[in-house]
């Protein structure tokens, strides 16, 4: 910043010099004073005036004659020639001046003007300096770029180095397999003694490995807050440059930063920008990121017994890692972060609403229950979202309609209530929720229904909301018979009481298709074809998420595929059609109240099947 300023000021200085001497060799003073112009006179005129007794004084300058008259005009005459007072006086004798009308004004002779003298010499030297400027700049920049240059090849990695590191296990929650897994990491950067003693060597690599959202960095920070030590963050694609040789010289700097602070963590987020699998077909021997990577396997397996280093890395692309990263003696500790179970949720969600004040209504646990798959930074953006709708609405305290409300942005986006719908189109919608709804609430193994409505929200011009009792592992046939019944339960009820179908289905018959595909080829879910898979799926590296599928079956084979998933769904929908007309009257008594109040809440629902005695 200093040598910057200091340049920018040289500069600006040397433009200021130029620019006030051209002024002043564009203005001399000497240009008649207090603001009028200067009559140019010669002796003839001098004599008259002198004869008149109308002059005050005469001024001898260098190259002027200045007369000053009474009335404050001024006149100015050019010498041609050096002349001092006698001279003057002898002029105007020879014009017929007396010498008792010579005693009437002064002759004086002008000082000489040091400031034109000193302008005159910085007009001469301005080219100079600017040159001079100009010269010191080109110089400066030269400089900086070498600065750059010496500076492209090194580790761009942030480091924390508080005393009180602000993240630990404490922030965390969800994810206690984990945190024990990495105590052990902790205790060695705090009491290494106590592990080398017994001939103990702590995993030099762990790798993170998860969905995104699930605390991956989160908990990297809170292992460098636990055990006090300096922490290196960096992302995996910060090591790749256009360059070659350029990653390598950044991982090789990155690690003699972190021997020089030791004992200490480096953690590398994202790793699969860098550590991808060699090999795959695209860049040759000198490809960077393949020459990044293999710096990375050196230092990693380089390291001394004493160096209390270690290296903590994210992913949520395992498969496509280098096996050679993943060998013992590098990242042979792998922690697995997956989505949190209900308890989890609850544990997160409790973790976020502290500091937010909440209403006695709100039910943590009904929101965990609610939010099955949340990651924890799902979780963290419903309880923000909660706490926008509640500053929206100018309100002091986050309530349970805030919280319901943040729960269905996140799944199906924010309502749309300018989405202007037909009282035709509104019914068709009502009589397809209302289906959803009623086969879920009569087959065993649906989740019971939470909310369903007919108001828009993102791309779906209605929804039926479960609320699944437990988070689930394992899912039988059983129970995706029951979801497929349910899936083609609007498809059914639009056919059932319009004799058409309409596009709504879409999405439905998507989701239904590829769960049956499923159970046949992936789950041995088929009576036909029994317990095997079918079909190889390998993944193309440096295509990043295109898949090719090897079919290792015949075709006769996959048309008994494709009949078997017709036969799963039609049975799906057989089964809905079913349950819609034997509960008829049901159905229409949900519609219209869909049709009339646009939302119905689960204990609402349930209250309409004890009204109507429906016994499921």
């Amino acid at each position: 910043m200093g040598s910057g300023w200091f340049r920018n000021s040289f500069v600006w200085l040397l433009i200021l010099v130029a620019v006030i001497a051209l002024l002043i060799n564009i203005f001399p003073q000497a240009s008649g004073g207090r603001g009028q112009p200067a009559e140019e006179v010669n002796y003839q005129k001098i004599a008259e005036w002198a004869k008149q007794g109308s002059i005050k004084k005469i001024t001898l300058g260098e190259d002027t004659l200045t007369v000053e008259i009474e009335g404050g005009k001024q006149a100015v005459m050019r010498k041609t020639q050096r002349l001092n007072e006698l001279d003057i006086i002898g002029m105007l004798r020879n014009y017929g001046v007396t010498d008792e009308q010579l005693r009437k004004f002064s002759i004086e002779v002008a000082r000489p003007n040091e400031f034109a003298n000193i302008t005159g010499l910085l007009l001469q030297f301005v080219p100079f300096l600017l040159l001079a400027g100009l010269f010191f700049f080109m110089l400066r920049q030269a400089q900086g770029a070498n600065n750059q240059a010496l500076s492209f090849g090194k580790s761009r990695a942030k480091l924390f180095a508080s005393s009180k590191p602000p993240v630990t296990f404490a922030d965390v929650a969800g994810e206690e397999e984990a945190k024990q897994e990495l105590q052990e990491v902790v205790e060695f950067l705090k009491y290494p003694d106590k592990f080398t003693a017994l001939g103990a060597r702590i995993p030099r690599g762990v790798l993170l490995i998860g969905p995104p959202g699930v605390g991956k960095t989160l908990l990297a920070r809170a292992v460098a807050g636990e055990a006090g030590v300096p922490f290196f963050s960096i992302s995996g694609s910060e090591f790749v440059e256009m360059f070659v040789g350029v990653g390598a010289s950044r991982v090789r700097d990155l690690f003699d930063q972190a021997k020089r602070h030791a004992p200490c963590i480096i953690f590398v987020d994202e790793l699969d920008a860098v550590g991808r699998q060699r090999g795959a077909g695209l860049g040759g021997s000198h490809d960077e990121r393949e020459q990044t990577l293999n710096q990375i396997l050196v230092e990693m397996d380089g390291f001394d017994t004493n160096t209390n280093i270690i290296v903590l890395s994210a992913t949520n692309r395992p498969d496509i890692l280098d096996p050679a990263l993943l060998r013992p003696g590098r990242f042979d500790r792998q922690v697995v972060l997956d989505r949190p179970d209900l308890q989890g949720r609850r544990a997160i969600l409790e973790l976020y609403v502290k500091g937010k004040p909440l209403e006695p209504e709100v039910n943590v646990d009904e929101v965990a229950r609610q939010t099955p798959g949340f990651s924890g930074a799902d979780l963290a953006n419903l309880m923000n979202e909660a706490a926008i709708l509640a500053a929206r609405r100018d309100k002091k305290s986050i309530g349970r309609a805030e919280v319901q409300e943040a729960v269905e942005r996140v799944l199906a986006g924010p309502e749309k209530k300018s989405r202007v719908i037909s009282d035709k189109e509104k019914e068709i919608i009502a009589y397809h929720e209302a289906g959803h709804a009623l086969v879920m609430r009569m087959l065993p193994n649906c989740d019971p229904v939470h909310k369903i409505s007919i108001i828009s929200r993102g791309m779906a011009l209605g929804y039926t909301m479960p609320l699944p009792v437990e988070d689930r592992h394992l899912f039988t046939r059983a129970k995706f018979m029951d979801d497929l019944a349910g899936l083609m339960a609007g498809h059914a009820a639009e056919e059932l009481v319009f004799g058409d179908v309409t596009t709504g289905s879409e999405n439905d018959l998507e989701r239904a298709t590829r769960i049956a595909r499923k159970m046949v080829c992936d789950y041995g879910m088929s009576d036909k074809l029994g317990p095997r898979t079918f079909g190889h799926k390998e993944e193309l590296i440096f295509l990043g998420r295109e898949i090719s599928e090897q079919r290792n079956y015949s075709e006769d084979v996959a048309r008994t595929i494709d009949e078997e998933v017709r036969s799963i769904v039609d049975q799906a929908y057989n089964t809905a059609k079913d349950i819609l007309v034997q509960h008829r009257s049901t159905l229409e008594a949900v519609a219209q109240r869909l049709i009339k109040e646009e939302t119905v809440e689960g204990a609402a629902f349930e209250a309409m099947f004890k009204e109507e005695r429906v016994v499921a």
